[in-house]
């Protein structure tokens, strides 16, 4: 049976899994008397499930090579097509929207970003906020294990700080044997990712959430969608006990070495030393502590700066919502308005901004830069300062640190540059719908960086995505596969150079 999967297009098996996974809100739907939800998803389950296993027996046995490049070459192909099948039900459940935006939810939720353009969470029901956390929580473990299985062996997707080859450089048994591999990996980490779900569902019940809302929080957290079916978590039931566990969890996006099964062993030891979990750590208690600062500040000004209460309050609504942006989640303490209530400032947006921008860690499902390029080029801002001090130094910490302050942060440095230049692009495409520069701004890094809520809560004036022209809702959903897959991963498969190796 593995042997025959192994020879499947992976788009084919994608299609599969996506058909399977529609049969939990059927069944849902069932249970909470939801007939019509029911029934669409059902009928929608067997006929593509039927489609994809005739597409399947049609090219099993089609010559070809099973080359690395070719899975990657599946990727954007999934995140265009895929969410044409996973928006049929939901179009038809909804009845009254377009196709247009039930192919945008679902590329928001594939991609992880979890923006949506229905403003209400009433409006859609629980059977289809259901169905959106299973897309975003299915879209995690897909680049969970692609990250692992094919963006690693082409020194892609962050992977090309620390590697001494060539950028999309398919060679050795991992180019000969992508199936094999994908597979492998998915056997490892699915497990891990399904556990870390259930224990998150688990937990967030005991401490009182409704079992529902608890669900679809899981498989967003970790997943890094930040969908949830409530507008804030002002409306949670499980209080400042249910965001200290999402708290916790949310720094599985920070460092794979959190999860990563073949560091299990002494993981501990590792992740205290690792760069990313580090510089991590770094930014959310330096962030943290300057917006605390802040409102102190202007609570002092108008004589509440002795309220501990309020200010515990704010210090932990910063904690929280700054790690929750770093890792791309979005998700919003509750906290956060009582502390701009305490000092009488506003949030400043432009921070969470940079944070989404900045983003998690390599091989998770944080979107973002990525931790590991901005230690690159912080060692060799370092170092080349050190050399201006003394020019006849010599830089020590072994061959893999010199390769991180030279050609890892030359890397690094490369895709920043091309990171902006695709801000900056989406930008233009944006105003030329007739949106305004700070919007423009915003929604390119909420796309690019695949964090949705971030353009709601730093406007602070209602869901800007509501107000999209079709041609927007275009540029910003190309802009959600382009920040999910990468720039870089987009050049290496139109190189000359891909295509001969």
């Amino acid at each position: 049976m593995a042997a025959r999967l192994h020879s499947l297009p992976l788009f084919v098996v994608l299609m599969g899994i996506g058909a399977l996974a529609m049969l939990g809100p059927a069944v849902y739907a069932f249970f909470a008397d939801d007939l019509h939800s029911a029934r669409v998803f059902l009928y929608s389950a067997v006929l593509f499930f039927l489609l994809s296993a005739l597409i399947g027996i049609a090219t099993i046995n089609n010559p070809r090579r099973s080359v690395l490049r070719s899975h990657l070459l599946a990727l954007p192909g999934a995140y265009l097509l895929l969410p044409v099948m996973l928006a049929v039900p939901f179009h038809e459940a909804v009845q009254n929207t377009r196709f247009l935006n039930a192919y945008f939810e679902m590329v928001s939720s594939l991609t992880t970003t979890g923006v949506t353009l229905f403003d209400d969470p009433g409006r859609i029901g629980n059977t289809l906020h259901l169905w959106r956390a299973i897309v975003g929580w299915l879209g995690g473990l897909f680049i969970w294990v692609s990250a692992i299985a094919i963006l690693e062996p082409l020194n892609l997707g962050g992977f090309e700080v620390t590697a001494s080859g060539g950028i999309g450089a398919v060679g050795g048994s991992a180019g000969a044997y992508p199936a094999r591999r994908l597979g492998r990996h998915a056997m490892r980490l699915a497990p891990v990712y399904a556990g870390l779900t259930a224990a998150l569902w688990l937990f967030l019940t005991i401490v009182g959430e409704d079992p529902f809302v608890a669900l679809c929080h899981a498989m967003s957290t970790l997943a890094t969608s930040g969908i949830s079916p409530l507008a804030d978590l002002s409306e949670s039931t499980a209080g400042l006990a249910g965001e200290a566990l999402l708290f916790v969890f949310f720094f599985f996006a920070i460092s794979r070495l959190t999860f990563a099964p073949e560091t299990q062993p002494d993981s501990l030891r590792r992740l205290s030393r690792d760069p990313e979990f580090r510089v991590g750590l770094l930014c959310v208690l330096c962030v943290a502590g300057i917006l605390f600062l802040r409102h102190w500040a202007g609570a002092h000004a108008i004589g509440e700066h002795n309220n501990l209460a309020a200010a515990l309050g704010a210090l932990w609504g910063a904690l929280f919502t700054v790690l929750s942006f770093l890792s791309t989640s979005g998700f919003e303490s509750a906290s956060w308005d009582a502390s701009r209530a305490w000092s009488g400032l506003p949030a400043p947006g432009l921070i969470l901004v940079g944070l989404a921008a900045i983003g998690g860690g390599v091989a998770t499902t944080a979107g973002g830069v990525k931790l590991l390029r901005f230690y690159a080029l912080y060692k060799h801002g370092a170092r080349e300062i050190e050399r201006l001090i003394h020019p006849s130094s010599v830089g020590g910490s072994g061959s893999e640190a010199r390769h991180l302050r030279n050609q890892g942060a030359y890397r690094a440095w490369v895709f920043f540059m091309l990171f902006a230049l695709s801000a900056a692009l989406v930008m233009a495409a944006l105003s030329l719908t007739g949106l305004g520069f700070d919007e423009s701004v915003i929604l390119t890094v909420s796309a690019l960086s695949t964090t949705g809520p971030l353009a709601e809560i730093a406007t602070e004036s209602g869901n800007p995505y509501i107000g999209l022209g079709d041609a927007g809702k275009l540029i910003l959903g190309a802009a959600m596969i382009l920040g999910r897959l990468e720039t870089l991963a987009i050049i290496a498969l139109i190189s000359p150079e891909f295509w001969r190796s």
